[in-house]
């Protein structure tokens, strides 16, 4: 009975332990599995589309508006006219936004010659860092070398004391035993002590003259030399006591003083050789911090993915140019389809307004059926007359009939209390007999397109108070970065125009 109970409480104790390895493990080690993914900054196209379902409707004239307000300098067609998709309908007057171009043109190239300037100035920085750091380098070496030099004397001039002091007391100081004598002794053992380190680090030196094991040198012959110095001087003046005054040659007496006298400018040697080391090497420093801040300055101007000064400055007068052509292209009118000119309601002299209800010229078109869809309020806003329209037709699904944006209502239409705006789309190509109004038709608007950009994931960006930013992870570590989007793409993919390079590995939580 006993062996029962006591069997039970072990698998009771196994029991236990399982769970707790389980919760261990669930607590501790699986949470530290890495929660995140890496992706490769790569090159991709990215394609923004606005999906939305309309209807077949027959076909109804066009309004055709410039997108600018401005003095219509010529017409080019009259009412009755056959056009095609693309031709010439009316044009502004472009002599003012021409003048802007040349002169956004004028300045975008002062500014890309600037920073080409920059670019050879960061050259040129480069060179002179590199050209500073061996310039100094040199002058440092050159103090550690001629150190080499000051603690060799030192040693010299430290032995030729010892020996002139031993000649002192075999002279003088061996015949019987006094307290000069014993005086004399224990300067000559102290001085010996001393000569033994410094010999020491004159052959450390010799066998690897490394900067530390001079300036380690320096450091110790300073007090060392100091009590051979002390050393002589006590001889000195037992040699001046009543008892050797006049034994002690006068000779020996002046050679002590001289041997005292190089010991003083070893030690002096030794100060001068530690400060021009020291000197040497804050000159560098300074140098060489000073030629490393103007190329970290003007790699910082220059930094793409940072966003430098000179890159912030050419997109913004990019933008502008852009910006100048896009509107030079809309003081062009042309009609969005095949078909015929039923009304032309404006003459050349005449103002044109932007958005105007009252059309300039307005077209039937030659295909008799066109989609209109509503498009919610929020997706409005990246749709332009103009855009490529794929359009899927229920009633014949293997086929993908080819449209463009013709007409966008300016009106607004409530829906459930949700505000949408019809989009008016033409078919491009031939359309099928049995087509009839009121088909549905599934409409992918291609609101924009960018080929050959650098992409990543949504989901590698995190937006915060009207920037954009990524972790990025580099040698080990993850530090976030500010990047500038593009295009944002419907397929989840983005685009970056600033921030990242291709290469660079970005952090996609799980």
């Amino acid at each position: 009975m006993k062996k029962l109970i006591l069997n039970r409480r072990i698998i009771v104790i196994v029991i236990i332990v399982i769970v707790l390895i389980i919760a261990i493990y669930q607590i501790f080690i699986k949470r530290e599995k890495s929660s995140f993914v890496l992706f490769d900054v790569v090159k991709g196209n990215v394609v923004q589309e606005v999906s939305e379902t309309g209807q077949v409707q027959k076909g109804e004239e066009i309004g055709l508006n410039f997108k600018t307000t401005g003095r219509i300098e010529s017409v080019a067609v009259k009412a009755g006219d056959k056009v095609v998709s693309g031709q010439e309908l009316a044009r502004l007057d472009a002599r003012q936004l021409q003048i802007q171009l040349e002169q956004a043109n004028a300045a975008l190239n002062v500014i890309e010659a600037q920073r080409g300037d920059a670019q050879l100035s960061l050259s040129a920085a480069r060179q002179d860092l590199a050209d500073t750091i061996t310039t100094n380098n040199e002058k440092v070496d050159k103090e550690y070398k001629d150190a080499i030099a000051v603690v060799d004397d030192a040693y010299l001039k430290g032995y030729n004391a010892f020996a002139f002091i031993e000649l002192l007391k075999r002279t003088y100081f061996t015949s019987h035993p006094t307290q000069e004598s014993g005086a004399i002794f224990d300067n000559s053992t102290e001085i010996d002590k001393a000569l033994d380190v410094i010999k020491i680090h004159v052959d450390k030196i010799k066998a690897n003259p490394s900067k530390e094991n001079i300036d380690l040198a320096l450091n110790e012959l300073e007090g060392k030399v100091l009590t051979i110095r002390d050393q002589l001087e006590q001889a000195r003046i037992t040699i001046e006591t009543s008892g050797y005054r006049d034994i002690v040659s006068t000779t020996d007496k002046n050679s002590l003083d001289t041997y005292k006298l190089n010991i003083n400018t070893a030690y002096s040697n030794l100060l001068t050789a530690k400060a021009d080391i020291a000197l040497a090497k804050a000159n560098a420093d300074d140098a060489i911090n000073s030629a490393r801040s103007t190329v970290f300055n003007l790699e910082n101007q220059l930094d793409v993915s940072q966003n430098g000064l000179y890159e912030a400055q050419v997109k913004e007068a990019r933008a502008k140019v852009q910006l100048l052509m896009e509107q030079i292209r809309d003081v062009t009118l042309k009609s969005p389809v095949d078909g015929k000119v039923v009304r032309v309601n404006k003459k050349a002299g005449e103002t044109a307004q932007a958005g105007s209800l009252d059309p300039v010229v307005s077209v039937l078109p030659l295909i008799p059926f066109e989609v209109d869809a509503d498009i919610y309020e929020e997706d409005v806003v990246l749709v332009s007359v103009g855009n490529n329209v794929d359009i899927y037709l229920i009633p014949f699904p293997e086929k993908i009939f080819k449209g463009k944006v013709v007409s966008i209502d300016p009106a607004e239409k409530a829906i459930e209390g949700v505000i949408y705006y019809e989009v008016n789309i033409a078919f491009e190509e031939e359309i099928p007999e049995s087509l009839k109004p009121g088909m549905t038709a599934d409409v992918n608007i291609k609101t924009g397109t960018k080929q050959d950009v650098i992409i990543i994931p949504e989901d590698a960006i995190t937006r915060h108070n009207g920037k954009s930013t990524v972790n990025v992870s580099k040698n080990g570590r993850i530090q976030e970065r500010e990047v500038i989007l593009g295009l944002e793409g419907t397929d989840g993919m983005v685009e970056i125009i600033s921030g990242l390079q291709v290469g660079e590995k970005v952090v996609i939580e799980q």
